[in-house]
């Protein structure tokens, strides 16, 4: 009878190559795993979009810088069919998705419009959107938070456009925000400009205006924006 038989040791060091080949294959998985289902800083991301709306500047004339949150940036549709490049004038966004007047408001740090504002320098006409991120916060926060802002832009032509009424939150939340800032915005001396009654159309989430619903938002706005200027 005629056969070979392999080496004990050969088979051997076989057997661990095997072994250590399977321990690799099952960390490189584990690893490919884990980075697949790893989810990015929503901070982060958040700030790159600020950044990538900040860099496109649109029109000419006069200098508008407007200051916002997730509608100035244009959440879910292209920064090219956000609200603002609809206005006249040369126009920047300085935008950070929930983000508002309080400083709670977001929970990415004190990003406030405040905090914010003080790299205002050399604008023109202010357009400061927002309140819709304000809504959940307490009264007394959000007329700190605007106090705030008017201090650091003292001096300064302002039109704060308020809320728009989007339909995931809820209507009276939304209108007490809206008072408020007409409120806060009269005895400060700046201009305002309510949306409660305007009728935009929202993308699923009920909350973000989609490109249709910003033509709409911006073309409001335009409209008393270009009467400042004018003026």
């Amino acid at each position: 009878m005629s056969g070979t038989t392999d080496d004990p040791v050969v088979t051997r060091h076989r057997l661990l190559l095997g072994l250590l080949a399977l321990v690799l294959t099952v960390a490189v998985s584990t690893t490919l795993l884990a980075r697949a289902g790893a989810r990015a800083d929503p901070c982060v991301a958040k700030d790159e979009r600020a950044q990538a709306r900040r860099a496109l500047v649109t029109g000419a004339g006069p200098p508008v810088l407007v200051i916002g949150d997730s509608y100035s940036v244009g959440a879910g549709v292209r920064p090219e069919q956000s609200w603002p490049v609809r206005l006249p004038g040369r126009v920047r966004v300085d935008g950070f998705s929930g983000s508002g007047f309080s400083v709670g408001a977001s929970a990415c740090g004190d990003v406030s419009y405040a905090t914010r504002a003080r790299t205002a320098a050399g604008a023109g006409l202010l357009v400061v959107e927002g309140g819709l991120n304000d809504a959940d916060q307490p009264a007394a926060d959000l007329e700190a938070g605007f106090s705030r802002l008017m201090r650091v832009l003292a001096g300064r032509p302002v039109l704060v456009v308020g809320p728009p009424p989007a339909p995931r939150l809820r209507y009276d939340d939304v209108a007490a925000v809206d008072a408020t800032l007409a409120r806060l915005a009269a005895a400060h001396g700046a201009g305002y400009l309510s949306m409660l009654d305007v009728d935009l159309t929202y993308q699923r989430d009920r909350l973000h205006p989609d490109a249709a619903g910003h033509r709409v938002f911006g073309d409001r706005v335009a409209a008393r924006v270009a009467s400042l200027l004018e003026g």
